[in-house]
Order: C-alpha cells, then sequence, then structure tokens
C-alpha cells in the first residue's frame, strides 16, 4: 500500500513548450496533522515568515508598558519569546506568560476548557498550539486578544463545533480529530486570509456542511478526510489547490460535482467507496497534478486522464479495473500533454499486465514509473 503524502506537490503552473520530467512540489508553510507539532519546526515556520514579512510585526509595546522582570508560568521553558509547557498535565491555560509571547504551546495537557482572560494580553502570538488535550468548551471571546495570531492548532480535542470569534489574522486552522458534527453558515466568517483548514477525522455528514459554510474565504488546503461524507461537498471555496476528502463514504463522482474547482492541483479521494466516475466528471479539472483514488471499486481507467496536461501522478491500485486501453493516459496529439507521468500506480487490480500495450504510457518518465504489481483474489 502506498502512503498517501500529506504535504502538497507543488508544480510549476506556467505551460511548457513539450512535455518535461517535472518534479513533484512541496507544499511550504504547512505541518502534518499528527499527534503532535514538531515545535522546532513551527519556529523554522515562524522566523521564515519573519523574513518573508508575513509573520507578526514587530513586538507591539502599548503607551503604558513598563518593563517588568521576565516571566514564566511555572514548570514551562521560556526562551526567545517561545514558551513550551507541553506535557505539564494542566488542566488549565497557565498564567504569567509573557506578553512578547510569539509561540505558545500547551499541547498534551489535560487542558478541558479555554475561558475568556486565558491569552489576555498576547496580543502578539504568532501560533498557538492546543494538540492533544481534552478541550470541549471554548469561551467566544476567548481569541480576541490574539489580534495577529496566523496559526491555531486544535487537533485531537474533544470540540463539538468550530470555536467562534477566531482572529481575523488567523493562515491556519488545524481541528483535526475532534467531535465536530456541524460547520454553521458563517463558521469561518471574517477570515480573509486564511489559507489552509485540516477538518478531518470528525463525524461530519453531507448535511452538516451548512450552506454557506465556507463563504469568505480563500482557501488553498482543505482536508476533510476520515469523516462521514457520502458525495462530494457542494459550495467549497473555489480557489482551491488542494482537496483531501480521502478514508469517507463517497460512492460516485456526478458530472457537477468538481465543476467549481478548475485550480485543483492535488484531489484526494482514497479509501472511499467509489464505484462509478460519471463520463466528462474529470474534464474540469485541467491544472491537476495528481489524483488520488486508490483503494475504491472502480472497473475502468476514469475517462479524461489523458486530457490532462498537467498531471503527473496518478493512484489507481487496489480497485477492480481490469482493462487498460491504450489512450487511457496519453493523449494521442503530439505536443499536448506538457509533462511526462512521474508515477501511475496499478498494482492489486485484476489486470493481465501482458495484454497492456506499450505505447499505453508513451508519456510516462520511465517504466519504473508505472506499478502493475500482483493482484490478489
Amino acid at each position: 500500500m502506498l502512503p498517501f503524502s500529506v504535504v502538497l506537490l507543488l508544480l510549476c503552473a506556467t505551460p511548457l513548450p513539450t512535455p518535461s520530467l517535472a518534479l513533484p512540489f512541496e507544499q511550504k508553510g504547512f505541518l502534518d496533522f499528527g499527534k503532535s507539532i514538531d515545535v522546532e519546526g513551527l519556529m523554522m515556520m515562524m522566523m521564515n515568515d519573519e523574513e518573508e514579512g508575513s509573520a507578526v510585526e514587530e513586538y507591539y509595546k502599548p503607551e503604558y508598558y513598563k518593563p517588568e522582570q521576565p516571566t514564566c508560568p511555572f514548570g514551562c521553558q521560556c526562551n526567545q519569546k517561545v514558551v513550551q509547557c507541553s506535557d505539564l498535565g494542566l488542566h488549565y491555560v497557565p498564567y504569567d506568560i509573557p506578553p512578547e509571547t510569539r509561540l505558545l504551546d500547551l499541547q498534551s495537557n489535560q487542558i478541558t476548557e479555554i475561558r475568556e482572560d486565558d491569552f489576555k494580553g498576547l496580543s502578539n502570538l504568532y501560533a498557538l498550539v492546543l494538540v492533544n488535550n481534552k478541550i470541549s468548551r471554548v469561551h467566544p471571546r476567548a481569541f480576541m486578544p490574539l489580534k495577529r495570531m496566523q496559526k491555531l492548532y486544535f487537533s485531537h480535542n474533544q470540540l463539538t463545533a468550530v470555536p467562534k470569534n477566531l482572529p481575523s489574522s488567523l493562515v491556519e486552522l488545524r481541528i483535526h480529530d475532534n467531535r465536530i458534527k456541524r460547520v454553521a453558515a458563517g463558521a469561518f466568517s471574517g477570515l480573509g486570509s486564511m489559507n489552509c483548514i485540516e477538518l478531518g477525522r470528525n463525524p461530519i455528514q453531507n448535511s452538516g456542511l451548512e450552506p454557506g459554510a465556507f463563504d469568505g474565504l480563500k482557501l488553498t488546503f482543505l482536508r476533510i478526510s476520515e469523516a462521514k461524507l457520502t458525495g462530494i461537498p457542494k459550495d467549497l471555496p473555489e480557489g482551491l489547490h488542494e482537496l483531501h476528502l480521502d478514508q469517507n463514504q463517497i460512492q460516485a463522482i456526478e458530472l457537477e460535482d468538481l465543476r467549481q474547482y478548475e485550480g485543483l492541483h492535488r484531489l484526494g479521494l482514497g479509501y472511499n467507496h467509489i464505484r462509478h466516475i460519471e463520463h466528462g466528471s474529470l474534464y474540469y479539472l485541467q491544472n491537476l497534478r495528481e489524483l488520488h483514488l486508490e483503494n475504491n471499486r472502480i472497473p475502468n481507467v476514469p475517462g479524461g486522464l489523458a486530457g490532462m496536461k498537467y498531471l503527473q501522478v496518478v493512484y489507481l491500485h487496489s480497485n477492480n479495473i481490469s482493462q487498460v486501453e491504450v489512450n487511457d493516459f496519453c493523449p494521442e496529439g503530439f505536443g499536448v500533454k506538457k509533462t511526462y507521468y512521474n508515477g501511475i500506480s496499478l498494482f492489486d487490480n485484476p489486470i493481465n499486465y501482458w495484454e497492456v500495450e506499450p505505447a499505453t504510457f508513451r508519456c510516462v518518465s520511465n517504466r519504473m514509473a508505472v506499478q502493475f504489481g500482483n493482484h490478489k483474489k
């Protein structure tokens, strides 16, 4: 089984005159959504943002500011505006957090609620890590002092709703693995700077995504994997570059399902129950670089792949595909394809690979890029 990579392959979208061996790209500025957050990696990200001018401005000092003796919450480590209070068994956000703090790490504690004044005075905070606690309640005014915060990591908690009044400066929100069943209309209102939301492993059904839930967002990355979706959601942000809906219960891709997502570079639909892909439904994805359809019940190679000029990686393993036609992947016309394939996975399908014509993979970078493997009956 091939691993489903979390980070986006960041490819140059500039059309090339002839097919090229374009390398997969890596989405920069996003962390993985595992059980813990790498604080050192987050610090590096913060420093990179500072150099590029996208992080918090120079430390804000109000007129009444008077230098005080350095403070640090008991048991925590405070160094260079980074406060680390992880794995301390804390039940509440501690007091005495230095006002100049830029990164606050509270992961892997026993915190059950976020109170109104927990972050009072932390107007310069860049990133807040609350991963792997037991938080089920968040005061609606708790995040209001955090006017410059860009990254909020809230995964592996017990939230039942998206927290209210999130800072308008927020760029990245991770609320993976909570108990959210409903995303209300306007849940992300006022978050015009947001470009990444991780909602995976929440018990969200299609009906739980209310119309207008994502209004006003200009996301490039959205993940709603490991949920309870039975179809591709409607009315998601149109500017998405990455959409991950793997490990749901999606059964089909209808003609209009992907019409509004023309800017997608990566689409993840692996580990669903897809049996039918309506002809023409992939036509709109002309900028797609990577397509995941592995571990479904698809009976044939989806139509339209040959017309995707920039498509480089296709995961079709562990399906019910029994035949591969000579023009399933590569266009007939010369110069139509702008990039060669770097990977096509077809293993664990009932395909007689010796019956597949060699010309089928004429637009693949090399023979090692195609994986047939064995089919287990």
